[in-house]
């Protein structure tokens, strides 16, 4: 695995829009593992593959551990990420970036959500 270069704000690459992936392959699951790498070195939580310069809609994400409990990392590899559902019951949260570095905000976004997303064995 290696560390990835996050790019910050107001590098253009953040605007575009990411291309879909046609199958996770070795290709996509190696950067998908030094996305993680990268997001864990960082303090982050999820990292999408346009913050490392990559246009894939490829994201990681480990929430886990956040809480201040020492659970172990349990991360989700997502390629195509979609939302197919999401509750009305909305909720504040205290959120970052990892490429709008030290700047933080409150957003509201809905309690729940169902994702779609090709995993790494392309489930």
């Amino acid at each position: 695995m290696a560390l990835l270069n996050i790019i910050n704000v107001p590098n253009p690459l953040l605007k575009k829009t990411a291309a879909p992936v046609d199958k996770v392959d070795d290709e996509i699951r190696q950067l998908m593992d030094d996305m993680l790498e990268t997001m864990y070195a960082n303090d982050g939580i999820g990292l999408a593959a346009n913050q490392v310069g990559v246009l894939k809609r490829v994201l990681v994400m480990d929430i886990v551990g956040k809480n201040g409990d020492d659970a172990p990392p349990a991360p989700y590899y997502m390629a195509n990420p979609e939302i197919i559902w999401q509750s009305e019951e909305l909720h504040d949260y205290q959120e970052g970036c990892l490429s709008v570095p030290d700047q933080y905000a409150t957003v509201t976004r809905p309690k729940k959500a169902k994702i779609q997303y090709l995993d790494r064995d392309n489930t």
